[in-house]
């Protein structure tokens, strides 16, 4: 039997174009999850999520397979990303899922860790952050989810070529770092949470680093995303480690 631990993924951006990420996903669900003791998913779970009314097939296998591990006594959460923030309760509890805030403290094993999507720590990519601070907003999300599906769809497609575009701009200025996190914001965020261990996603740049903490030394773990792989964190109270599997694995 293994020894209690809990699991940790972000940015599989699932999509109806890219089964074997799904079906990589699934695998680790029935293999892999199905012995933590919780799974938590930081953000971005979806290339895109429009509302819980889409009717695509994906939506309803994902879920199905999620209600599985948890009927099976898999806890599981979910933190939204920048690619599914319209992810309501409906979907979550057809999943067996908790929503949990942005960021959240959570007890690891004794070890108290903060663990959010990641994409707030990127203060220098001031066009994402002026974005994010407007879609952020509850009344803008409410009245977005009123559009029909149709519309919605539209401004999905429009969304996704926007966000490719910019991040290729960054890429022939020379300017990834503008999409990585901010270096002083991390040791900032830790010290206002009171931890020495922060989890998240959404840079694709998987990694453990190590940050000073107002003197302390502690530790940034920085989870992949599965476009060519599958990557997941496992924490017990012995070992903290990130895992990489090629998708067909």
């Amino acid at each position: 039997m293994s020894k209690p631990h809990t699991l940790f993924i972000a940015d599989l951006h699932l999509a109806a174009d890219r089964p074997d990420i799904t079906q990589a996903f699934l695998r680790f669900l029935s293999e892999k999850a199905i012995s933590a003791q919780a799974l938590y998913i930081l953000g971005d779970l979806f290339e895109v999520w429009i509302g819980d009314d889409n009717p695509e097939p994906l939506l309803a296998e994902v879920a199905d397979a999620l209600k599985v591990l948890s009927n099976q006594g898999v806890a599981l959460y979910f933190i939204h990303g920048n690619r599914d923030f319209f992810l309501r309760k409906a979907y979550a509890d057809r999943c067996g899922m908790t929503l949990l805030p942005p960021s959240k403290v959570i007890d690891l094993y004794g070890t108290p860790t903060l663990i959010m999507h990641g994409d707030s720590l990127c203060t220098l990519d001031i066009a994402y952050q002026k974005f994010r601070k407007w879609w952020d907003q509850p009344w803008w999300q409410w009245l977005m989810l009123k559009m029909p599906l149709w519309y919605r769809q539209r401004l999905a497609r429009k969304a996704r070529a926007r966000s490719a575009k910019h991040k290729q701009q960054y890429k022939q200025q020379a300017q990834p770092q503008i999409m990585d996190v901010t270096p002083d914001e991390v040791p900032r965020v830790m010290a206002a949470a009171g931890v020495l261990k922060l989890i998240h996603g959404h840079t694709h740049r998987p990694a453990v680093h190590q940050v000073n903490v107002n003197g302390a030394t502690g530790e940034r773990y920085v989870l992949g995303d599965w476009y060519t792989q599958s990557s997941y964190l496992t924490v017990s109270a012995e070992n903290w480690q990130l895992h990489f599997a090629n998708l067909a694995d």
